[in-house]
């Protein structure tokens, strides 16, 4: 019901990304997928009822941060509903978010970390593996989001000012600084690709072997494969280096605003959770090092 028109207006009007729109649509379907098996019209959905709804979703099986993204779908769903004058009201206004276990950011050694991405022989001498370190090597020097990465154009970086303009959540800008290694590793890779002499010319900064743009699998696998040289935990994502990016600057007394800006954050709450990284990095650090601990 009006699903498209509900996707135009999350991606022009709100601004949401491609992955939050893939996942909304995916909610959004499958709640009209179940009206329609039950034979129940959008508008008529009552409070008691999207509560069953859900409740049928932790039988099956989902977590409560999905069934949490499962509601924040469906109550921005009906508000647009009843923004179109489809629906009067909506019956998950009142339905109240499922607590969830808080979760520590998962990082890696920033030593360990650090020194595989300065070991020459890791990454190859081909294009490919030219590509694979400048990967690496953003997204640990920057803590930019994936989404952030593949939304990077080549004149986006500004090598005089040493900095990078990052488009965030809702298109959001920021300005992202340049460490030096990193600016000479930009201009080595973007004068490589430019060697390749690709049929497209694609835009994108990081690109596929074949020069088209880069997909989010690709950098996934990128960063699985080499963090697995030094980390056997299981979460080993883009979004590892984003985190050990926070907890490395956190752990040199770099501000929490600081922070807060350099990650776009939008508040200064979703940039706290780093502080209990350090915590429990310095209460490990006491329990091995005090004679009474």
């Amino acid at each position: 019901m009006l699903i498209d028109r509900f996707i135009n207006f999350l991606k022009y009007e709100k601004r949401y990304s491609e992955h939050t729109l893939a996942a909304y649509l995916h909610e959004v379907q499958r709640y009209i997928g179940y009206l329609a098996e039950q034979d129940i019209d959008v508008g008529s959905v009552t409070h008691r009822y999207a509560r069953t709804y859900l409740a049928g979703l932790l039988e099956l099986g989902q977590s409560p941060t999905s069934i949490n993204r499962s509601l924040s779908a469906l109550r921005t769903y009906y508000k647009f509903l009843m923004r179109e004058g489809t629906v009067t009201q909506s019956p998950f206004s009142l339905v109240k978010a499922l607590k969830t276990p808080k979760k520590l950011p998962v990082i890696v050694d920033k030593e360990k970390l650090s020194s595989l991405l300065d070991t020459e022989d890791v990454f190859s001498s081909t294009f490919e593996g030219l590509r694979d370190k400048t990967v690496m090597e953003l997204l640990f020097g920057t803590g930019i989001r994936l989404s952030e990465l593949l939304q990077i154009h080549d004149e986006h970086i500004d090598f005089y000012n040493g900095n990078i303009l990052i488009f965030g959540k809702r298109k959001k800008e920021r300005l992202v600084p340049l460490n030096q290694t990193l600016a000479i590793l930009l201009q080595h890779y973007i004068n490589e690709k430019k060697a390749q002499c690709f049929d497209n010319n694609c835009p994108r900064l990081i690109v596929t072997k074949e020069g088209k743009d880069a997909y989010p699998r690709l950098i996934y696998n990128i960063v699985n494969h080499y963090l697995s040289a030094i980390s056997s935990q299981q979460k080993k994502s883009p979004h590892v280096l984003r985190h050990t990016f926070a907890t490395a600057l956190l752990d040199n007394g770099a501000d929490l605003n600081a922070i807060k800006e350099l990650l776009g954050h939008a508040g200064l709450a979703a940039t706290q959770v780093y502080t209990h990284n350090s915590v429990e990095r310095l209460k490990s650090i006491y329990k091995q090092a005090h004679p009474k601990a």
